[in-house]
């Protein structure tokens, strides 16, 4: 998308941006039709066509919303008028508007162009498209060109790779996608076959992928800057690709919505690739620790103990349980070979969270403040809010076992998002500052561009935001 800081003589598509404060002030300037039909309520659109072309009235609420809504707004927009919308060069008048809130109304624009499977068929891709705002310099134009344009990839890889049905996304799919990125955005690929998992002791991680018809594919993603004495995160997400629950089968109800278990690292990935177009001045550590949760005469089972690579053994109780394992060997793989300021994983780790919180924020857990503030007030900015809970030893008894270290899971019924936080902090070698965001109720849910269950891109703006503001 081209934004352009110039105004031609004539448009034959124009983008009128009101709240309802505005459009009080200037209705009795249009036809008094319009103001029959439009008030600038949140979400309203009219279309007016009339000899010179078309406008749209877009109503954003109250003057008093937060700069998200106008994201929210903008993606709306974009998905429902998709089929009536013009590749034509195209005025934005929105004189309310200041740098930052212009620059999520972009952003929303371009998200909202995703669908699956996805293809810039949209007209907002088309080369033809250009926004006109004269509003802000073109320098500052094209920052925020570039900016949303980075995140929209970021979000949308995402988005696709959740999105891809079972057969699409197999494990040497995925690892030769990640290599290719790799190679694209300069970033250090480094991947672990079964082989060399064994000799490194993952055998944690190993033990959800012996049950897979597939090879291991413990994978580290490097972003390095050029920048001397620049902020190093560590980022652990989740990547199972598709999870029967192994042994402990899953009801098969609701089984297909379990391609959606790499929620985790799809987030690390479309931040990778948001700090690779932009250059952030930071260090990324990524691990994805890639496998399916399979079914076969060597899988996992109940009851079987397990030594993890930091040496501690595990209980395997439930096989389902199996996400908490593979992050343990990520987490303390990650730990022990680098340093890093920030460690975060992320992962689509329990129902107990989605039971909680639904679809309205992520559960987190951190052992700092510092950390655990900065989420929070990045959850709040972006809308990719999180919920703290606690991290009490009072609940590491719960996974003290009889035959081994620990047990990958409590016997009550009760707070397992908790005990999964628990159990993953045995497994991050004292690390000062560490966060975990069990992402399992906000990263696949209901959308505007699918009619079922589909991606939701949650943690990429959450990620991105966190790492270029507070590096």
């Amino acid at each position: 998308m081209k934004l352009i800081n110039k105004k031609n003589k004539v448009y034959t598509q124009i983008f009128h941006v009101f709240t309802e404060e505005e459009w009080i002030k200037s209705n009795k300037n249009f036809n008094k039709n319009i103001a029959t039909f439009f008030t600038g309520k949140k979400h309203e659109i009219f279309v007016n066509a009339h000899e010179e072309g078309i406008t749209y009235f877009i109503g954003l609420g109250k003057s008093s919303l937060q700069n998200f809504e106008i994201q929210q707004v903008a993606l709306k927009f974009s998905q429902t008028q998709k089929e009536k919308l013009h590749a034509v060069p195209t005025l934005l008048l929105a004189d309310f508007m200041n740098e930052k809130q212009f620059e999520e109304f972009v952003k929303g624009l371009l998200m909202g162009t995703y669908n699956y499977p996805f293809e810039k068929k949209h007209p907002f891709w088309n080369a033809k498209f250009e926004l006109h705002f004269e509003n802000l310099s073109q320098k500052k134009l094209d920052h925020i060109s570039r900016k949303a344009e980075a995140l929209s990839n970021g979000q949308i890889a995402c988005q696709e790779w959740l999105n891809k049905p079972a057969n699409l996304k197999k494990p040497d799919i995925f690892s030769l996608y990640l290599k290719n990125l790799a190679k694209r955005h300069e970033l250090k690929y480094t991947v672990f076959n079964r082989k060399k998992c064994e000799e490194l002791g993952l055998g944690a991680y190993l033990s959800v992928n012996q049950g897979s018809a597939y090879d291991a594919a413990f994978t580290i993603l490097e972003y390095k800057t050029t920048v001397k004495n620049a902020k190093t995160f560590g980022l652990v997400g989740k990547c199972i690709l598709f999870d029967t629950g192994g042994i402990s089968l899953k009801n098969s109800a609701n089984l297909h919505y379990m391609k959606s278990d790499m929620g985790g690292a799809t987030a690390v990935v479309g931040t990778l690739i948001y700090a690779a177009e932009m250059n952030l001045p930071v260090n990324i550590v990524a691990v994805l620790p890639i496998t399916d949760n399979a079914i076969s005469e060597k899988a996992l089972l109940p009851s079987d103990v397990i030594t993890a690579y930091n040496g501690k053994t595990i209980e395997v109780l439930d096989t389902d349980a199996e996400g908490r394992l593979i992050l343990a060997d990520g987490l303390a793989y990650l730990s022990k070979n680098y340093k890093t300021d920030f460690l975060i994983d992320l992962a689509t780790l329990t129902g107990s969270s989605v039971r909680m919180f639904g679809d309205t924020c992520a559960a987190m857990f951190s052992n700092d403040e510092e950390l655990k503030n900065l989420l929070i007030k990045t959850g709040d900015h972006t809308n990719q809010r999180l919920w703290n809970l606690p991290l009490w030893d009072v609940w590491k008894d719960d996974i003290q076992s009889d035959v081994a270290d620990l047990k990958n899971l409590s016997m009550k019924p009760v707070g397992d998002c908790i005990i999964a936080a628990k159990f993953l902090e045995q497994f991050i070698e004292n690390h000062p500052k560490w966060a975990h965001l069990d992402i399992a109720g906000v990263a696949f849910g209901n959308v505007g561009y699918a009619k079922e269950k589909a991606a939701t891109g949650y943690g990429v703006q959450l990620l991105t935001d966190l790492i270029e503001n507070y590096h």
